[in-house]
């Protein structure tokens, strides 16, 4: 046995309900990215780390800046209550993406995060905006 196979493969059926419940709170840069250019942005993207110059050096296109530690019921009130966030932060080596989503999912929100990130963006060659 290698250990790829010293632990069993979770049955078609426990693996579907792995990945659908992975699906439904992550997303990727290439979704995102398709997501804008294809016109079908149903969600909220939002950048949730970093002071207001390091957002306007570089951020994804149509993000709106909201560090995690600025989101509040009042704050997050001025979106419709049924509105999908897609909050994003650094890259990989950054949870405030993490916090972002966690803070949201306690008030009630829905919401993903997209892995990667800005490393995760560049990786894919996307363009950034600039403010």
């Amino acid at each position: 046995m290698s250990s790829v196979t010293d632990f069993p493969a979770a049955s078609p059926e426990e693996a579907v309900g792995h990945f659908m419940r992975r699906l439904s709170v992550e997303t990727d840069c290439a979704d995102v990215h398709e997501a804008m250019a294809q016109g079908e942005q149903d969600f909220v993207l939002l950048h949730v780390v970093g002071s207001d110059e390091a957002f306007a050096r570089r951020h994804i296109p149509g993000a709106v800046h909201l560090p995690h530690r600025l989101m509040t019921p009042e704050r997050m009130a001025q979106w419709p209550a049924d509105s999908i966030f897609v909050v994003y932060c650094a890259g990989p080596h950054c949870n405030g993406a993490d916090r972002a989503a966690l803070r949201l999912a306690r008030m009630g929100l829905a919401v993903k995060i997209m892995l990667g990130g800005i490393t995760g963006w560049q990786d894919e060659g996307f363009s950034f905006a600039l403010s």
